[in-house]
């Protein structure tokens, strides 16, 4: 008997019929042609631009971007403070720098006795491209020519911050930032290589020490970078709390102990 298809039957036969394979649970269609499910395809040809069977593929460039270990593999080239600077402001991945009007680096030269670390810019640093300058600077320059360190004579003091670029309102660098700017900042220390380090506020021990609580860290000595460090309260919060000055000259005079200790 001849197998009758569906364009010989008229359009209700074959409603019927659908609707009849469907209660029977048919619930996928098949093509005019049989299918071989026994036939292999054939073997595509191995092209020379493919990596062989046993070799690891290759990581793509944005999987293998670390903004941390960049930092690092670019602070340690740097063998002056002219090409660690540059190799700072060659670094594109802190946004700050988009924001920021000039790239703080610091000021001093090498071999200073002191160098003070504070956390970033402020609005007269960033203006100026010069570290602790104006209010916050003057204070400074007052607290550190007590114990007879000034930073116009060479030898005497060097000036940095954590960040280069001072974040958008004043506003607190994030952890983040702190940890990709962190290899460039144990670089300076180490080209700079003072006697001494002063940790101003809570930013640069955030950084370098793991703990931002500048209140109970100030007046204890620490290990940065294999360099005594004193952690100090900040210029600026001194200008808004004069009663906590007693503590910074404390300090200031403990730093003057270690330095005639040497």
């Amino acid at each position: 008997m001849e197998s009758l298809s569906l364009d010989d039957m008229d359009p209700h036969a074959a409603l019927a019929l659908l609707d009849w394979q469907v209660e029977l649970g048919v619930v996928e269609a098949i093509g005019d042609v049989p299918i071989d499910r026994y036939d292999l395809p054939e073997p595509v040809a191995k092209s020379a631009s493919q990596p062989a069977s046993n070799q690891a593929p290759a990581v793509p460039k944005a999987a293998a971007d670390d903004p941390v270990a960049e930092a690092e593999a670019a602070a340690k080239r740097a063998s002056t403070l002219p090409e660690l600077a540059a190799a700072m402001e060659a670094y594109d991945h802190c946004t700050l720098k988009r924001g920021a009007r000039s790239f703080v680096f610091g000021a001093g030269q090498p071999g200073a006795q002191v160098m003070i670390i504070g956390d970033a810019p402020d609005r007269d640093e960033d203006r100026v491209g010069q570290p602790f300058v104006g209010r916050a600077g003057q204070l400074l320059d007052k607290m550190t020519m007590a114990i007879g360190l000034d930073r116009n004579v060479d030898g005497a003091l060097y000036l940095t911050n954590v960040l280069p670029w001072r974040p958008s309102q004043n506003r607190n660098p994030d952890a983040k930032e702190f940890a990709m700017m962190l290899p460039f900042l144990r670089r300076h220390i180490a080209l700079v290589d003072p006697k001494v380090v002063i940790l101003m506020g809570s930013g640069p021990c955030t950084a370098l020490l793991g703990r931002g609580a500048i209140s109970r860290l100030r007046g204890s000595w620490a290990d940065v970078a294999g360099k005594p460090a004193m952690p100090i309260f900040h210029p600026t919060y001194l200008m808004q709390r004069p009663a906590a000055k007693r503590d910074a000259w404390a300090d200031l005079l403990a730093v003057q102990a270690k330095l005639r200790s040497q």
